[in-house]
């Protein structure tokens, strides 16, 4: 392997871009600004997804699949969500292409096949589900309908990055109608920590639970609670979202309900999603200057076997031994490949799979076998130890919950340190300017000063912590009374 990583104290940009292309996640497509997730990539999003999708029916939900298109009549019909994402819709206004009778062999737009009534490409489904589940929502009966949908879904992103923000992205959108306000919030706040959950004991990433300024809501909701990460060059990465949406949609839509008195009522609503975004998560997080590092529960490989040999008959003896360990370790749930091709050498498969971040590698030769020892290394550490084959089975298997517990762990302990309390607005730019991270500071509560601090700073108020303990003081930079701190960061 001779792809060379450039470090990410150099270039963190360059570095993120190299790992997402040298370790075969993803790539560019003939599509501007949409991407080809490769099957590496596209293996851990399913590791996602599985986690996720149980999660979600643990909690109650089904899935279901609504259609791309949104009548525009529909999406109009909510107001603010259609004004907070009019810039970034995609709009179909024809159904045919003909021949170019002035230039052969060209297509062009059939001016006759105009579409009656433009349809939008969902930038998100509120609208057609909304408009749905009119007909699905009579009485309490009904009640709660908790509904999720694994989609793809639009937004003409200008400038893309790969994952982190591209025009076509994968996602999942929960949408639940209930029957009080309480069912509502409680439902809004319950999928945050199915969020908060996974980041931590899954993706190995600590988060900050909290909700978001007005300015920062989701449009059309009445709080948008989210979950904040810090990545490795101290942006905060907003990692998923959870909004308790009122019965804004109920009354754009309709949707009432008949409750136990027999009156007719709107009913409340929440909308919940994460995206492909997590797979930029996962790799600003934990990767290095050597590639890809992935936390064992999402690889889709955790562990890979390499034989060193120099005969057939050794490397018959050696897929043996290799047969049985990975039996034993499939039985315990275990991901193993076995690598023995012999088109490419130890050394090479060493370099792929260090790149790739598979957590374990395991080396065997035959005069491991005449000793009795296989070599075990590890991707977090880039360590190796030399142990008996007979304890492989156990060593592997805590070997595995230790690279967890250490990515978790090594991740907290930057977030912590890179988390910082300040009481002036001259502390706070140099902070974000020499020390990058996390800032808890006082804010007067006013969109005005929010925004000032945006536009001079390019930070912005990632959330108000829940469980935020209140404490008087005074706006870093109104100067204006201040009852607790919130959390601002620059951010992806």
């Amino acid at each position: 392997m001779s792809k060379v990583i450039t470090p990410q104290e150099k270039d963190y940009s360059k570095w993120y871009n190299d790992i997402v292309v040298e370790a075969d996640m993803a790539d560019h497509s003939a599509v501007r600004g949409c991407m080809v997730i490769k099957p590496h990539g596209y293996a851990i999003w399913e590791k996602m997804q599985q986690t996720l999708d149980k999660m979600f029916k643990d909690t109650g939900h089904v899935n279901a699949y609504f259609p791309l298109f949104i009548p525009k009549s529909l999406f109009e019909a909510e107001e603010k969500n259609a004004e907070g994402f009019a810039k970034e819709c995609a709009i179909v206004t024809h159904y045919r292409l003909k021949a170019d009778p002035q230039n052969p062999g060209k297509l062009i737009v059939d001016p006759e096949a105009k579409l009656e009534e433009e349809l939008i490409v969902r930038p998100t489904s509120e609208a057609i589900i909304w408009n749905t589940y009119k007909g699905w929502i009579q009485s309490y009966r009904d009640l709660p309908l908790l509904i999720n949908q694994w989609a793809n879904v639009v937004r003409w992103e200008m400038r893309t990055r790969l994952f982190l923000r591209t025009a076509e992205f994968l996602w999942q959108e929960g949408h639940t109608a209930h029957e009080t306000k309480e069912e509502a919030i409680e439902e809004s706040r319950k999928m945050l920590d199915v969020y908060a959950n996974f980041a931590e004991n899954w993706l190995a990433m600590p988060v900050i639970k909290g909700y978001k300024t007005p300015n920062e809501r989701f449009a059309g909701a009445d709080d948008t609670y989210t979950i904040e990460a810090l990545m490795q060059d101290g942006k905060a990465l907003q990692a998923g979202t959870s909004h308790f949406l009122g019965q804004n949609f109920a009354k754009a839509f309709d949707v009432k309900f008949a409750n136990k008195e027999g009156k007719l009522d709107y009913v409340w609503a929440t909308s919940w999603g994460v995206s492909t975004r997590l797979m930029g998560a996962l790799i600003m997080s934990h990767s290095d200057n050597n590639g890809l590092v992935i936390p064992p529960k999402l690889a889709p490989t955790q562990v890979v076997i390499v034989p060193i040999y120099k005969s057939a008959e050794g490397l018959t003896l050696i897929s043996d031994y290799v047969h049985t360990l990975k039996e034993k370790l499939q039985a315990k749930n275990i991901s193993v490949k076995f690598d023995n091709r012999d088109s490419q050498r130890p050394g090479w498969k060493f370099a792929e799979y260090e790149l790739k971040g598979i957590p374990v590698r395991v080396a065997i030769g035959e005069r491991d076998l005449a000793n009795g020892t296989i070599e075990i290394a590890r991707r977090d550490l880039l360590t190796k130890e030399v142990i008996k084959m007979e304890d492989a089975e156990n060593y592997i298997s805590n070997l595995l919950e230790d690279i967890q517990s250490n990515l978790y762990k090594k991740a907290l302990a930057r977030t912590t340190a890179n988390t910082f309390k300040v009481d002036s607005y001259e502390e706070f730019k140099k902070v974000l300017d020499e020390t990058p991270g996390f800032i808890l500071a006082h804010w007067d509560g006013t969109p005005e000063t929010e925004e000032k601090i945006k536009n001079e700073t390019k930070a912005t108020i990632r959330c108000i912590p829940l469980n935020n303990p209140l404490e008087n003081g005074i706006c870093i930079y109104s100067g204006k009374p201040s009852i607790q701190r919130v959390l601002f960061a620059r951010a992806y």
